[in-house]
């Protein structure tokens, strides 16, 4: 992707299901677990870069004992600062003779993350300060086991204000700012009242308190406290937890927004946001691993128990579509036909800009997660050309007009080639993480493999998609243009982003689209200054409306204009004025987006139809906001006169 973007965080947890001496029989370590987290959260790197956290209960710890363990970073390297400062402790220890790393009780003793339950976080923050106060997991600690509850996730929660009103109307004090204390206290609270019904229950039958832990520990109904405390959630998310007394679960939202995938075997139960790292890490089979399903709720007990139910009822599925364009890993296998099939749904977009001129064609790829988009793009350019070839053929035959010169200009020359123009140098990603900073660096990104093109070449770049535009305008087409061919066509596998996300990517300020500025463009250009106040006061009025009855009324800014005409003036906005050729956009169509993708996959950013409520307030919030000249996120934040 060429416009920086922040996105969807990284979720993973080990649940081991044997004591430590059997992982230390049978893989040669005490610590596989802590290890296998490692490596699950390194292969999810690319879901967040921002900070990392990890945490960890231990079962059937002594009284006296500590048995819950959190550490957070959200330094640069933070994934790496914390399993090395952890290993660095364990190895101290293990050089003064304090700890024999073969002996599974002591390792657990004196290891702060040697226990059963093992969980991970990998931050992208979209909002917010970023420190690590704002790492996951979230502790809600108290002197009971059975109250002690750990959370961490990857959500965006659009109406986290109604939420907070909710804890202060039951007299809390909650911390504002943060979805994620939102959901901790909302889940601690129901944790709080079944525990404190099953205690009374005891008491009243007159078993000892010592006895009463293990009995409200036995009687804990994970799920139905789900099912209470998601009630008024609007988002999309995949939530993971762990109860002090050795209780784990892992939910994810209605209309599976949010990925989440998990792995069973005798041994242990891993999770994570991706289905590959679980794969490679653990060395198993697609078919092994599984995704959980939307509105329901992964559990298991204290004794080892697994069950997966529902915790409210399935929504219409609208799984995140950018993570099939951009964000997963796309060494996964359904990934990977995925993208092919979405550089390939774009062939006779290509074809027709090229004018059939495939001899002078030069096909490449923004670097790097539109590389395999590209190949898809590519066999669907030499598909159809092997189908012109062959009727070629057939024709020169029938009439005998083949001859040499047929088969060699017509026929053997006119083939698309691909070509490797624009590198990527610098991660800018790691270390760059405010926009002015960014901005001064951008065009040093990408550079370029000189005299690979000519000056009657139309050079054709893919792009998984085009948000803002920005590194269009600064550096690729700059980059781009020194190779001084005919003609550059950028095409993006993604339609035009013409509404904010409001589920966890960084894409809620409307007033950044590329296509929304250039909507606005033709608004303006053409003398319809009337829409823009009118959409404004109908998103005003919208507000007013009870939120399950809200409409997207945003959509009205486009409706005047074509899909071509608004491509037409992103190109003419993102061409740099001093450009040596002209520049040409191509877009993917949704209905396109829909056919490359196996399954269903939501669609908000480019239809404008929210699978949620909040959706539908964040987008006419949106456009307020950038009406009156404010920045900002739009969640949950209505307009104040």
């Amino acid at each position: 992707m060429s416009d920086f973007l922040k996105h969807e965080c990284g979720i993973a947890a080990i649940r081991l299901l044997k004591p430590l001496s059997y992982f230390q029989n049978k893989y040669g370590s005490c610590i596989w677990g802590f290890n296998k987290l490692f490596l699950l959260m390194e292969k999810q790197y690319n879901r967040g870069q921002d900070g990392a956290g990890i945490g960890c209960v231990k079962l059937n710890m002594p009284l006296g004992q500590p048995y819950l363990f959190r550490t957070r970073d959200a330094s640069k390297d933070a994934l790496t600062n914390i399993f090395n400062g952890q290993i660095k402790k364990l190895n101290k220890k293990s050089r003064k003779g304090q700890l024999d790393l073969t002996d599974a009780e002591a390792v657990k003793r004196e290891f702060a993350y040697g226990g059963e339950i093992l969980m991970g976080h990998l931050r992208y923050g979209t909002s917010g300060v970023f420190d690590e106060g704002s790492c996951h997991p979230y502790l809600r600690r108290t002197n009971w086991t059975t109250r002690t509850l750990m959370v961490l996730g990857n959500f965006n929660m659009t109406n986290a204000g109604e939420l907070n009103q909710r804890l202060i109307e039951r007299g809390q004090h909650p911390v504002f700012g943060t979805d994620t204390q939102t959901v901790l206290e909302e889940i601690g609270y129901h944790l709080d009242e079944a525990h404190t019904t099953l205690y009374r229950c005891f008491r009243e039958q007159g078993i000892p308190g010592p006895d009463i832990p293990q009995l409200i520990s036995r009687d804990l109904n994970i799920p139905e406290i789900i099912h209470v405390s998601a009630e008024a959630w609007d988002g999309g998310f995949t939530i993971m937890g762990a109860i002090g007394n050795g209780d784990f679960f892992c939910l994810r939202d209605p209309h599976g927004i949010r990925p989440c995938h998990y792995l069973v075997t005798d041994d242990y139960i891993a999770v994570a946001s991706e289905r590959v790292p679980l794969m490679t890490v653990f060395e198993v089979e697609n078919e092994q691993v599984q995704e959980l399903p939307p509105a329901h709720v992964l559990t298991v007990e204290a004794n080892g128990e697994m069950k997966i139910s529902p915790y409210t009822k399935p929504l219409e599925p609208t799984p995140c579509s950018f993570e099939k364009i951009y964000f997963s890993r796309g060494n996964d296998p359904i990934i990977y036909r995925e993208r092919k099939a979405m550089g390939a749904a774009l062939t006779d977009r290509v074809v027709e800009s090229l004018e059939d001129h495939f001899d002078k064609a030069a096909i490449t790829y923004i670097p790097n997660t539109a590389e395999t988009a590209y190949y898809g793009l590519l066999e669907g350019l030499r598909l159809y050309r092997r189908r012109r070839v062959h009727k070629l053929l057939l024709d020169a035959f029938h009439d005998g007009s083949l001859n040499e010169e047929l088969l060699e200009t017509a026929i053997l020359k006119r083939w698309p080639r691909g070509e490797k123009i624009a590198h990527k140098d610098i991660k800018m990603r790691t270390f760059i993480t405010q926009e002015k900073g960014r901005a001064q660096l951008v065009s040093h990104v990408y550079d370029l493999t000189y005299g690979a093109v000519g000056p009657e070449d139309v050079l054709v770049a893919l792009d998984d998609s085009i948000v803002r535009g920005t590194t269009l305008r600064k550096s690729i087409l700059r980059i781009l243009g020194r190779a001084k061919p005919k003609k550059i066509v950028i095409a993006s596998t993604a339609p035009q982003i013409r509404y904010p996300d409001c589920y966890g990517i960084d894409m809620s300020e409307l007033g950044k689209f590329i296509a929304f500025q250039a909507t606005v463009s033709l608004i303006k250009r053409r003398g319809m200054y009337d829409l823009l106040e009118t959409v404004y006061r109908n998103c005003r009025a919208e507000l007013t409306k009870p939120k399950q009855e809200r409409r997207n009324c945003v959509k009205a800014i486009y409706a005047p204009f074509s899909d071509q005409e608004i491509s037409d003036e992103i190109a003419r906005l993102v061409t740099p004025h001093d450009a040596q050729c002209p520049v040409e956009v191509i877009f993917q169509t949704i209905e396109d987006l829909h056919n490359s993708i196996e399954g269903p996959c939501g669609d908000w950013y480019f239809s404008g139809n929210y699978p949620t409520p909040g959706g539908y307030t964040t987008v006419n919030i949106a456009y307020i906001k950038w009406y009156q000249g404010e920045d900002g996120r739009a969640y949950d934040t209505l307009p104040i006169d």
